[in-house]
This record gives structure tokens, sequence and C-alpha cells, in this order.
């Protein structure tokens, strides 16, 4: 697990580089975040302060959320007492929603290569709740925004593709604040997303190709 945010590298298995799930989704249109930097500057804040704050205390929030699912005392000393304060609304909204369902953990926060599509992914989590096996992803965000749906999609099929089965895609959107709230939300159409995720990973590909040309 790491404990600060880390860019990873995948590759395939004769050593090719190849795109992750969220860099191949950054060619969406994300009009939710131009609103949110236009409503920061109506404040008279610093959109790329706010951003990396909020940047830090969700890769806090991942890193004791996967600690807590294997019982392990997570190490926190890299970090200020705000952003723990903060990262720790989080924990305790996951912890109060594990108290319904049983959770026995088998991934967690694990990278997958896809070697026919050819992209990357790292889970955050992959186990049986209630029995079923499912797929979690994590989002310390204020909503459940578009590119969430064909992200998951993609990590779906790098289980698949790694003869993992899945029964369940949620999304658990954990707020870092108790205005934010906590969302848990069972992904449906998942084959749809899928088809969207391929159509971007082959424009994702076309436009390197056309930079590459210039």
């Amino acid at each position: 697990m790491t404990k600060t945010a880390v860019h990873t590298v995948y590759r395939l298995a004769d050593g090719t580089r190849v795109p992750s799930v969220t860099t191949i989704l950054g060619i969406l249109n994300k009009p939710a975040l131009v609103h949110w930097a236009w409503k920061m500057g109506c404040e008279g804040l610093d959109y790329r302060k706010v951003r990396d704050e909020a940047g830090e205390i969700g890769t806090l929030a991942h890193y004791m959320i996967l600690c807590d699912l294997i019982d392990t005392e997570p190490d926190m000393s890299e970090y200020s007492e705000s952003i723990i304060e903060r990262a720790d609304v989080c924990l305790s909204k996951f912890k109060t929603w594990t108290m319904a369902h049983e959770i026995e953990p088998i991934l967690t926060e694990k990278y997958l290569i896809s070697e026919e599509y050819k992209f990357g992914g790292t889970l955050d989590f992959y186990g049986l709740i209630d029995d079923v096996p499912t797929l979690l992803d994590f989002k310390t965000s204020g909503g459940i925004y578009d590119d969430y749906f064909p992200q998951v999609a993609a990590y779906e099929q790098l289980l698949l593709a790694h003869e993992h089965p899945v029964e369940d895609v949620r999304i658990l959107r954990i707020g870092r604040n108790e205005d934010e709230g906590f969302e848990d939300r069972a992904i449906v159409n998942r084959a749809k997303y899928w088809e969207i995720f391929k159509h971007c990973r082959e424009i994702y590909e076309l436009q390197k190709q056309v930079r590459r040309a210039l």
C-alpha cells in the first residue's frame, strides 16, 4: 500500500509501456471540474492549492481505509494534523458502512494489466461483500461524476482478464466533510461503460499517433 500519491508505470509482459485507465479517460470532457475551478476563483481561492489539499486528503483517506481493511496500523507521520483530521472523517464514514456488511478482502490496491487491450489500472478493493465477489472503488469527492463509470468498468475487465469473477461493482463516494455526505452506488449498464472506455482507448492512441506526426 502507498501512503502518498505515486505514478505507477504499467508494462506488458514484453516490457512495452501502456497507459493507465485514468490517463486514457483524461481525453473526456470534465465540465464539473471547470465549474469547480470557476467557483473557487469567485470565492477568492487558488483552485490549485485547494485541489492539491483535496488530493492529499484523498490519498491519505484511501491509505487509512485500506489499512483498516487489512487490520494494519497506518503510518501518518508525513501528514499535518489538519489533513489527518479530514481523512479521519472519511475513515469514520467508511467504518460506519462496514458495520452493515461482511467484508473479506482478496485484492487491495492491486495493479493489473490487460495484454489484449494494452492498458493498466490499480484497483482499490476486490473481495467478498456479503459473500458476493465485488469490486469497490473509493472516491473522496463531492459527487459521482461521469468518468467514474467507464473507469470502474475498465477495472472490472482487468479482474475478469485475470480470472477473478465479478458479480457486483460499486462506487463508495466518501465525502471529506459532513456536508459532502456518503454514497454507495451500484454500477449497472457496465457493458455500455466498457464500450465507452474502449472507444476512449482508441481515440487516445489516435491522438498520440497524430501528435507524433506533427
